[in-house]
């Protein structure tokens, strides 16, 4: 075989490995349940319960931020995210976090907000007009 064959090989054979290693980050969103049972990271899907409370102390911890949220299922649980409170919070649609559960409370490392978008108010305006035509 030449040379430039076992290169080519060796650049196909690192390349699947990596799409293997990366499929793994890839999953589906879980419950607090299948949380509890995975016993390792998951990410978790849910609404914010605005009706409980939000703790960030910024000069007590800058990294810890408590809330509750709900999952798919409808169960409520604590959530401390050990990061800053994000921006805009308590205006998210829905909230996806990367993280593990210890005991009753799930632990986030990672946040993902799907915040209501800025144009909602104008694509009603537009869907408005488009209908009276």
């Amino acid at each position: 075989m030449k040379k430039i064959h076992l290169i080519a090989v060796a650049v196909i054979a690192i390349s699947i490995a990596l799409l293997m290693s990366l499929s793994g980050e890839m999953s589906t969103y879980s419950t607090f349940r299948e949380a509890m049972a995975a016993g390792g990271k998951v990410k978790i899907a849910g609404i914010l319960s605005k009706d409980k409370e939000m703790i960030y102390d910024p000069i007590k911890d800058a990294n810890s931020f408590s809330f509750y949220i709900t999952d798919s299922e409808g169960e409520e649980r604590r959530v401390r995210l050990l990061q800053a409170k994000p921006q805009d919070f308590e205006l998210s649609e829905q909230i996806v976090l990367t993280g593990e559960m210890h005991n009753d409370e799930f632990i986030a490392t990672d946040v993902l907000l799907k915040c209501p978008s800025k144009y909602k108010d104008e694509e009603i305006y537009l869907k408005n007009k488009q209908n009276e035509i």
